[in-house]
């Protein structure tokens, strides 16, 4: 029953459909969004009647690139660092390459697409090598070192990096987003939803050698966000208060996570604060278990054996977990 939730989590009109209940009677962990996302201050405004200025789109612009430490002049605002991932297949030409298991759209995004068994090993021919950093599902990440050595390799071959950074707000260090530069074949992508818990924004950025972003903004348009996205995402990166009080947060409701997972006999995976893989063959019938009790996981088609459990909102949200689990 798990193939009806084949692609990404939060589907709960289908989850209701399957196992019965209305929406708010669910608990969603089947993404990893991060639960106490930001809220927006209560006198911020959104002109809804004009169309969005390119002063506030390169505002928002440059507000992001001091937050991901990058040139401004190499920051893009996209609607959504998924459709941008598409858009870049699209303008890089290539065949596609990324490790499984990977978030879907690495694969659906380019006509080719070849999954490799490991990073240490890369083919000696033109490829787009996707890496997410931290990698979604399973949580895994990429030094800094290794990612720059598989970009050498990348550039003598004619060929791509692009590295996925939506998860990397939880740690900064782990950003290669000052890495690019005119002359180098890395693309970065980063997203506002994940760690500001406002996926339904859909705002994303791409940082970019200028040839790459000149093209992206030619397939983007005059006016590649509304007026929310780009009020919103410019107060959200410029409130560094709540972004510290975040990073140091995570961890510690992660690490809450992994204690009733490990009480109940799971074994939690991933360094990302933000969730948690299990490998256990019994992950269908934890989805399943979880499900009638109205808990929505994240099961994987390709891979049965895999399930991911996203953070719970608070200890009243952990408890139902726990109790469920047992």
């Amino acid at each position: 029953m798990t193939t009806s939730f084949p692609r990404h989590g939060g589907q709960l009109a289908q989850a209701c459909a399957r196992f019965g209940g209305a929406p708010e009677d669910w608990l969603d962990l089947s993404t990893g969004i991060n639960p106490n996302g930001w809220t927006p201050p209560a006198d911020l405004t959104v002109e809804w009647q004009r169309l969005p200025e390119p002063d506030a789109l390169a505002a928002l612009e440059a507000a992001a690139a001091r937050h991901f430490g990058c040139d401004e002049a190499i920051c893009v605002a996209v609607p959504g660092s998924e459709m941008a991932l598409r858009l870049l297949a699209q303008l890089i030409g290539l065949r596609g390459l990324h490790r499984a298991p990977c978030y879907g759209t690495y694969r659906a995004a380019f006509s080719r697409s070849e999954n490799l068994t490991q990073l240490a090993t890369l083919p000696a021919r033109s490829t787009a090598l996707v890496v997410g950093n931290p990698n979604n599902p399973d949580g895994t990440v990429q030094s800094r070192t290794s990612l720059l050595a598989m970009l050498d390799h990348q550039e003598r071959h004619g060929s791509w990096l692009i590295v996925d950074e939506a998860f990397a707000d939880c740690d900064p260090t782990l950003s290669v987003a000052d890495a690019v530069q005119e002359g180098r074949r890395l693309i970065v992508l980063r997203s506002l939803g994940k760690f500001f818990g406002l996926a339904g924004l859909r705002l994303g950025f791409v940082i970019a050698p200028p040839k790459i972003l000149d093209a992206l903004r030619m397939l983007l348009g005059d006016w590649p966000l509304h007026s929310a996205a780009l009020a919103l995402g410019r107060a959200a990166y410029a409130n560094h208060a709540w972004i510290a009080r975040t990073r140091n947060a995570l961890p510690l409701v992660s690490a809450r996570l992994d204690k009733v997972l490990l009480k109940h006999g799971l074994a939690p995976e991933g360094q990302c604060p933000l969730f948690r893989l299990l490998d256990t063959p019994s992950a269908p019938a934890l989805f399943e278990r979880l499900a009638a009790q109205r808990i929505l996981t994240r099961p994987f088609s390709d891979w049965p054996h895999l399930l991911r459990i996203g953070l719970p909102a608070d200890q009243t949200a952990l408890g139902r977990l726990d109790k469920a689990l047992g």
